[in-house]
């Protein structure tokens, strides 16, 4: 059976997957293990600066999972800028990968700047780190942002500012994040990797556009969700892990 890792996107830890990981556990095949990693700079490895590359946080990836699983190939679950990393990470090692579904992605390459992050939401990013912001008026911000369907959750919000409080981002671990998002360019090949897309229609930090320009150039499936939002896992974990056991288990992908 299979090990799967979730990577988190922009500032994120494993801990703001909240439910899904046991979500996807269930929809998958008995023996399917889940496994919610860290990039550096946040959460559990909140005092490693983050590298400001895609291809750096792979090597830093790829140790950290040796001291958890050995084994491999490995299945991926990735959101936003971990999408950027395992993207990176399969076209570098192919052999160490069964199968990636990336969620609300992006790629330079295939994308215009203004779809990989729409214009509406420069200003409210950039608010997220400005100085004497608190973790509890930060995460209601960026649940405004990122999600459709529990931006309201006064409960969530507070239990993600006490993950902030726990284990801060800095800003400058942060800005290196966002750099890494912008500067990245995909391999001009796919990688020989199944790869599944997801994407949210009503996104409204990153374009579904993108997911359907990179499923165009590279034939690859792109599902959409119609009413979520950027963090389509929160809004819609049952939809997710679906959409990932159907796939997984379709003839010749996985079982």
């Amino acid at each position: 059976m299979t090990t799967w890792v979730l990577l988190r996107g922009w500032a994120r830890e494993a801990r703001h997957w909240e439910e899904f990981p046991q979500v996807l556990a269930a929809a998958l095949p008995p023996g399917n293990r889940v496994l919610a990693l860290d990039l550096p700079g946040n959460g559990a490895r909140n005092g490693e600066p983050s590298p400001a590359s895609a291809a750096a946080m792979v090597g830093a990836l790829r140790a950290d999972l040796q001291r958890h699983t050995p084994g491999g190939p490995y299945g991926v679950v990735a959101l936003s800028l971990g999408g950027m990393v395992a993207w990176q990470w399969a076209c570098e090692r192919p052999q160490e990968l069964a199968a990636c579904v990336l969620i609300n992605t992006s790629v330079g390459a295939r994308s215009p700047f203004w779809r990989r992050l729409r214009p509406a939401a420069y200003l409210p990013l950039l608010g997220l780190l400005r100085p004497g912001l608190g973790p509890l008026e930060r995460e209601h911000a960026i649940l405004a942002l990122t999600s459709n369907h529990r931006a309201a959750d006064a409960a969530l919000a507070e239990r993600w500012a006490a993950y902030a409080r726990e284990r801060p981002v800095t800003v400058a671990d942060a800005v290196r994040q966002l750099v890494a998002a912008a500067r990245y360019r995909a391999p001009p090949a796919a990688p020989r990797v199944p790869i599944l897309l997801l994407a949210a229609r009503a996104d409204r930090l990153v374009s579904a556009q993108c997911s359907r320009s990179m499923g165009q150039h590279w034939q690859l499936p792109v599902r959409t969700h119609e009413s979520a939002g950027h963090d389509l896992p929160l809004d819609a974990p049952q939809w997710v892990a679906a959409e990932v056991a159907r796939w997984w288990g379709a003839a010749g992908v996985g079982c």
